[in-house]
């Protein structure tokens, strides 16, 4: 069974400057978030996604590429330099790691085209209504 993590989206302001900041390090081929702490549990994360959380809302994931030590101790999370949109789902702000199993994970906003994706006010609306 494969686990996530969900991480809050600090200092990102909406889904597009997260989306900016992944897409930014393209050219790397992957983004790497420092972490001074790695999560305990990753042997389990393989083929997982770290799941940001903007506005008290589960907006989207990055699939996990591995982990990795920097050189002054701290820890690298290799992330894909994408943003998935999921259905939104509440979810408080937090400390530390949060593990998501797979069968508790929002899906992925699928069946939106290029361009047809809900502006992200209207998406947390809507996913706080229910209605997504």
């Amino acid at each position: 069974m494969t686990l996530h993590i969900t991480k809050i989206a600090f200092q990102s302001e909406s889904a597009d400057t997260l989306r900016a900041w992944l897409e930014g390090h393209e050219g790397q081929g992957e983004a790497r978030l420092t972490t001074r702490y790695l999560p305990k549990r990753i042997a389990e994360m393989d083929g997982g996604s770290l799941y940001w959380i903007l506005s008290g809302q589960l907006i989207g994931r990055s699939p996990i590429l591995g982990f990795a030590e920097k050189p002054d101790g701290k820890h690298w999370i290799r992330l894909a330099p994408t943003l998935i949109p999921v259905v939104p789902r509440p979810k408080r702000a937090h400390q530390g790691w949060r593990y998501l199993k797979a069968e508790d994970a929002p899906p992925d906003l699928g069946g939106l085209g290029e361009g047809d994706a809900l502006p992200g006010d209207m998406a947390a609306e809507l996913g706080k209504l229910g209605l997504l």
